[in-house]
């Protein structure tokens, strides 16, 4: 039985031809079981990507078994999203994590999840894994704590604005009020 947290060996988003748009592999040294002895070299990755993307290009199910690896899968418009991990995992952990990873990446690119968007907000998309993933840990699995971590911050909107108009328009008011009670007197 598995006891560590690292659950996760790869991040991997491919387009709709199978090439990569990102990827991100996890070999933490710290792992009880040492460093993860497949997928090291580029070559390999490749040839992974590649059946793997041969296996899971129609949209029929969300979860597989490829070459010993347990490989959760999301499609979403012309991308596919992975999350490869060891077979032993909980693979309703590991769907849960992809699930929150994809919510918050719609919402932080308002729905508009596609490879243009995705490359042209590469460093939103970074950022939202890594506070999905922490060195091959699931560390946050929650979509809106993952988006509000990552968004830039808004300026507060309740924020008082003082200009020479809103200045003028209180000045105006007060001596309106002035009159009206000096009137009634």
């Amino acid at each position: 039985m598995n006891l560590s947290l690292y659950t996760i060996s790869a991040f991997i988003i491919l387009d709709s031809d199978g090439h990569r748009v990102l990827a991100k592999y996890y070999r933490p040294k710290s792992h009880p079981q040492g460093e993860s002895k497949s997928l090291l070299t580029l070559k390999e990755q490749r040839a992974f990507e590649k059946g793997l993307f041969a296996k899971t290009k129609k949209p029929t199910g969300d979860i597989i078994l490829y070459d010993s690896h347990l490989c959760v899968y999301k499609h979403s418009l012309d991308l596919i999203m992975y999350l490869v991990s060891p077979p032993e995992e909980n693979e309703l952990m590991v769907h849960y994590a992809l699930s929150a990873f994809s919510d918050a990446l719609h919402m932080l690119l308002r729905n508009q999840v596609e490879k243009r968007g995705v490359l042209e907000n590469l460093d939103l998309v970074l950022l939202c894994l890594d506070e999905t993933i922490d060195d091959g840990i699931i560390v946050e699995t929650d979509s809106t704590t993952i988006a509000s971590r990552v968004s830039r911050p808004r300026a507060d909107t309740t924020e008082i604005v003082i200009n020479e108009q809103t200045i003028m328009n209180a000045y105006q008011t007060v001596k309106e009020q002035m009159k009206q009670r000096i009137g009634q007197f």
